[in-house]
């Protein structure tokens, strides 16, 4: 590991920017830590009405002593991508530490880094991490040796306390936790299908329904394509 450690998040058209501004907040209050966004030819790329620009081009980066791969609703086009995906897959095996937050565990997925791996995803799309010969896991951060990955979308900050304390220690993750006085006390319950009412349940998997459709699909289809190509 550099004395400088690189923490190199790539993103993408469709992106989930709380799956990477989450984290990069707490990464970026740690001391001596280089946090690096990077997308295809530095691209700009537009988030849920925000637009991150002068980013770092992905290509040009060599090395990184973490890779931290955000989801969205774009990941599986840009899992599709094949100079994005090379790019995951280069950069992988020059980490220290593989991660991802939601449903960036399909694009690792994709580029052969889970198989028989324990990982994490949002909820509503965890079972799909089985078509890319990876172990679906429910925990909110799951860590299977080098690869630390993170549930749905705000485990996001969770997985990155979990990676401050791998990559320096627990006391420096204590001092981020308490300097941005994370202290989560949220008014509902429902943050979790098992515990939200099941009305609200009802309802958001009701809204789920036709991209979950198409996201299967898509799914079934890369994995297939991939598996075809080895």
């Amino acid at each position: 590991m550099h004395s400088t450690p690189r923490i190199v998040i790539p993103i993408y058209p469709g992106v989930t920017h709380l799956d990477f501004t989450g984290p990069h907040q707490f990464f970026s209050r740690v001391p001596k830590v280089n946090v690096v966004v990077a997308s295809i030819d530095g691209r700009p790329i537009e988030a849920q009405g925000l637009t991150f620009a002068e980013l770092a081009d992905l290509n040009a980066i060599t090395e990184c002593d973490v890779l931290c791969v955000p989801g969205g609703l774009g990941c599986l086009e840009a899992a599709a991508d094949t100079a994005f995906r090379q790019a995951i897959e280069r950069l992988a095996k020059t980490a220290r530490f593989v991660t991802s937050v939601c449903t960036g565990s399909l694009i690792l997925g994709a580029a052969g880094l889970l198989r028989s791996r324990r990982a994490a995803c949002h909820w509503a799309w965890r079972d799909l991490l089985e078509l890319f010969g990876a172990i679906p896991d429910s925990g909110r951060v799951v860590r299977d040796g080098d690869l630390i990955t993170g549930g749905g979308v705000t485990a996001g900050i969770d997985f990155a306390l979990t990676l401050i304390t791998a990559l320096v220690d627990e006391e420096t993750a204590q001092s981020v936790q308490l300097g941005l006085e994370y202290a989560p006390a949220p008014p509902f319950d429902a943050g979790r299908p098992e515990s939200a009412p099941p009305a609200v349940r009802e309802r958001v998997i009701a809204s789920m329904t036709e991209v979950q459709a198409v996201r299967r699909q898509q799914a079934g289809e890369l994995a297939r394509r991939l598996s075809a190509a080895e």
